[in-house]
């Protein structure tokens, strides 16, 4: 089944729509901010899926790329931003949609980017990764583990998935809480009742992962709503200040990345 994509180039290059004819993907939430966001706002969170580069948590919030104009170059979406250039080219397939990716940059360039995509999904839903793959919880999780935090640590790791005894792969009803996550993996499967979103990425030589934001009414502190990241990345941290070796994507002597992301309607699952 194809799926139907809509971009938002004046506003970050921001994916609006991800839809088949049954239902629509992406979360969105009313934020007027968003229309007047610049380069070093913090983020506006209006839902839809956010190319976040070079960062996505850190400096800059979510990134360098979300708050600039995005323009149409040579049949391809493009966006300057200081020390990097992203394009990008969609394209509908027979079972979904695939984007190509060309970041451009000086040799030696670090970078963490994700396809920060925030799902509609219902308290069935659940997300299928490989089993016993590497998985990073964020401090955040740290009031759910029943053991303190050890002190100074940026993460704790544990396999998916159920990560330190924290189960991630079903979301249920809202609980207050919200928890972040990065798992090693290239792909995950996305099972809402009898749909399924399948997320796979491909990137000759890079890290991959998929960062899991579930976030079941704990975030904002003050106005708390429910919202599901489920994000293909390259590298394996959400902050690249805290990137270590093999973390980061990083831009060899040609001066470019390349990398693909497939999304299906079919289950995929690993």
């Amino acid at each position: 089944m194809p799926l139907e994509v809509v971009t938002d180039l004046a506003h970050g290059g921001r994916w609006t729509s991800l839809r088949t004819s049954r239902r629509e993907w992406l979360w969105r939430r009313e934020s007027p901010a968003r229309e007047k966001a610049a380069p070093g706002d913090l983020f506006v969170d209006a839902g839809g899926l956010e190319e976040c580069v070079p960062t996505v948590r850190g400096t800059p919030d979510h990134g360098d790329a979300w708050s600039r104009p995005w323009r149409r170059e040579a049949g391809r979406d493009v966006v300057h931003a200081g020390r990097f250039t992203l394009s990008r080219g969609i394209r509908t397939t027979a079972d979904g949609a695939e984007a190509d990716y060309v970041l451009t940059a000086d040799a030696g360039f670090r970078f963490v980017w994700a396809a920060h995509a925030l799902l509609d999904l219902s308290e069935h839903a659940g997300v299928r990764l490989p089993r016993a793959a590497r998985t990073r919880l964020f401090p955040e999780a740290a009031g759910l583990l029943g053991r303190p935090w050890p002190e100074g640590a940026p993460w704790v790791e544990g396999p998916w998935p159920a990560p330190c005894g924290l189960r991630l792969d079903t979301l249920g009803p809202d609980d207050g809480t919200a928890v972040g996550a990065v798992v090693d993996a290239s792909g995950c499967c996305v099972h809402d009742q009898p749909d399924h979103l399948s997320l796979t990425l491909e990137a000759d030589g890079q890290p991959t992962s998929v960062a899991l934001w579930r976030n079941l009414g704990g975030f904002p502190t003050l106005a708390p709503y429910r919202s599901t990241g489920v994000e293909p990345m390259l590298g394996r941290v959400f902050d690249l200040a805290e990137a270590g070796p093999g973390d980061a994507a990083l831009v060899p002597a040609s001066g470019e990345v390349r990398w693909r992301l497939t999304l299906s309607t079919h289950c995929r699952c690993p």
